[in-house]
C-alpha cells in the first residue's frame, strides 16, 4: 500500500519521461502537507482549533510518517498546521521517496545529461499498475463517487500546490471545490482537508516569495 505522501509523488512526476510536473517548491510544499494529513487520517494527530496536537504516539511502521510523528510528539507546544508543513518542507524528503519507490520498483532511476552537458536524474515509472490503480480512484471521486477520507484529503493536497491541473487536466473546478470545501464530509473530516489545504498553499506561497527574494537579490 502507498502512503499519501508517495501518491502525490507519483501523481508529480510524468509517467514516460520520469520528470517533475511542477517547480520544487510547490511539490515540496505538497509532501510536507501529506505527511501531515496522513497522520492527522490514521488518528495519530488532531488539527482542530489551528493547532497540531498529538492523540496517539503509535508507530505506524513508515519511517518517514514515525519520523514526523515523534517531531511533532517531541515539540515543546501545540503549532499550527502551516508551521509543521515547512518544517517538513524538504528536498530531501522527496529525494527519500523518490529512492524507496525505486527500491521497491515502482519507478526507475536514470540518470542523464541535458545538452550532453548537465547532469540530470529522471524517474520514469517501472511499475505503472501502482500510479494506474491511484489515478482510477481519484478519478472515481472526481467524477462523483463518494470520496473516502485518505483520497479526499489526497485531492485536497494535489489542488493546493496545483498539481491536480497537470495530472487530471480534464477535472471540473466544481467538483475539485466541492471535495477541499469538505461540504460531504463529518466536521473532522472537514477540518483536516481545510487545515491541511490552507497550510500547504501557505508553504507554495511562502516558498515563491524566498525563490523570488533570492533571485532579486542575487540579480
Amino acid at each position: 500500500m502507498t502512503t499519501i505522501t508517495e501518491e502525490v509523488l507519483l501523481l508529480a512526476y510524468d509517467e514516460q519521461e520520469g520528470k517533475q510536473l511542477i517547480g520544487s517548491t510547490e511539490l515540496d510544499a505538497a509532501l510536507g502537507g501529506a505527511l501531515l494529513a496522513e497522520l492527522a487520517v490514521e488518528g495519530r494527530i488532531d488539527l482542530a482549533d489551528r493547532k497540531v496536537t498529538v492523540r496517539d504516539t503509535t508507530p505506524l511502521g513508515d519511517e518517514e510518517l514515525d519520523a514526523a510523528l515523534e517531531r511533532i510528539a517531541a515539540e515543546s507546544k501545540p503549532r499550527k498546521p502551516e508551521w509543521w508543513v515547512q518544517r517538513f518542507n524538504s528536498g530531501k524528503l522527496r529525494k527519500r521517496l523518490l529512492a524507496r519507490l525505486a527500491e521497491r520498483g515502482v519507478l526507475r532511476e536514470e540518470q542523464r545529461r541535458i545538452l550532453g552537458i548537465f547532469p540530470s536524474t529522471r524517474y520514469p515509472e517501472s511499475d505503472p499498475e501502482i500510479e494506474r490503480g491511484i489515478r482510477e480512484r481519484v478519478r472515481g471521486v472526481l467524477a462523483g463517487a463518494d470520496p473516502d477520507e485518505r483520497t479526499a484529503v489526497l485531492i485536497a493536497v494535489l489542488h493546493a500546490a496545483k498539481i491536480d491541473r497537470k495530472a487530471f487536466p480534464d477535472a471540473r473546478k466544481e467538483r475539485i471545490k466541492e471535495i477541499t470545501e469538505g461540504d460531504w464530509a463529518g466536521e473532522a473530516v472537514s477540518k483536516t482537508i481545510a487545515a491541511v489545504n490552507a497550510a500547504v498553499m501557505t508553504a507554495v506561497i511562502a516558498g515563491a516569495v524566498a525563490a523570488s527574494t533570492s533571485g532579486a537579490a542575487s540579480g
